[in-house]
C-alpha cells in the first residue's frame, strides 16, 4: 500500500475536521469578544477626553507592533500567575482559555481600527440629527451610528475572521490540538508530513472559501436594505 493510500483515509480526515472545529471555535469566540474590545476601543480612541484617547491609542499600537506568538505566550504563562485558581484547571482549559484571551484582545486591536474608521465615515448630518431630536451621545451612537458603521465594515470584517482563523495555528504552539496540529499529529504517525500539511491546507482553504462566499451574499443583501 502506497503512502498515499495510508495517510488520505476517512479517519484521518474526520481527525482532521474535528481539529478543524478547534481552529473554527477558537476563531468564533474571539472575533465576537474581539468586535466588543473593538467597539469599546474604538469609542475611546473618538473620545473627547484625552486620556481615554491615549490609553486606546497605547493598546492598539503595542497589540498591532508585536506578534500574536508573543501575546499567546505572555497570556499562556501570564495567566496562571494572575488567577490563583488557573493553575488547577486542565491543562486543555488552560490553553483554549490563553488562547481565547489573546487571539481576542489581539483582534480588539485591529477592529477598533476598522470600527473608528467606520464610525467616522458616517456623515457628520448624521449627529446633527440624532441631536435635533433630543437624543443623548450614547442613544446616538447606539442606534444610529454604530448600525451604519458595523454595516460598512462587514467586508473587513470578515477578512479579519478568516484572519483569526488561519492565525488559530498560532495557538499550537502553547499545545492545542487545532487544525496545524493535527496535520503534525498524523505526520508523526506515519513519519510523513507533506501530505497531512497539505490535507490541512486544503480544508482551511474550504473553510475560508465558504465564509468569503457568505460574507458577499450577506454583503449584497445589506446594500440592497440600504
Amino acid at each position: 500500500m502506497s503512502i498515499f493510500a495510508k495517510i488520505i483515509t476517512v479517519e484521518n480526515f474526520i481527525y482532521l475536521i474535528d481539529c478543524a472545529k478547534n481552529s473554527l471555535i477558537l476563531a468564533i469566540i474571539s472575533v465576537i469578544l474581539g468586535l466588543f474590545i473593538g467597539t469599546i476601543v474604538a469609542a475611546c480612541k473618538i473620545s473627547k477626553i484625552r486620556i481615554l484617547r491615549y490609553l486606546a491609542n497605547i493598546y492598539v499600537e503595542f497589540i498591532r507592533g508585536t506578534p500574536m506568538l508573543l501575546q499567546l505566550l505572555i497570556f499562556f504563562f501570564g495567566l496562571p500567575q494572575l488567577i490563583p485558581n488557573y493553575a488547577s484547571l486542565s491543562f486543555s482549559t488552560q490553553v483554549f482559555i490563553a488562547g481565547v484571551v489573546g487571539m481576542s484582545i489581539n483582534s480588539g486591536a485591529y477592529s477598533a481600527e476598522l470600527i473608528r474608521s467606520g464610525i467616522q465615515s458616517i456623515e457628520a448630518g448624521q449627529w446633527e440629527a440624532g441631536k435635533s431630536l433630543g437624543m443623548s451621545y450614547f442613544k446616538i451612537m447606539r442606534l444610529i451610528i454604530l448600525p451604519q458603521a458595523f454595516k460598512r465594515v462587514i467586508p473587513p470584517m470578515v477578512s479579519e475572521f478568516i484572519v483569526l482563523i488561519k492565525d488559530s495555528s498560532l495557538v499550537s504552539s502553547i499545545g492545542a490540538t487545532e487544525l496545524l496540529k493535527g496535520s503534525q499529529i498524523i505526520g508523526s504517525r506515519y513519519y510523513n508530513y507533506i501530505i497531512p500539511l497539505f490535507m490541512a491546507a486544503c480544508i482551511y482553504l474550504i473553510i475560508t472559501l465558504t465564509i468569503s462566499y457568505f460574507a458577499k451574499k450577506l454583503e449584497k443583501r445589506f446594500q440592497i436594505y440600504d
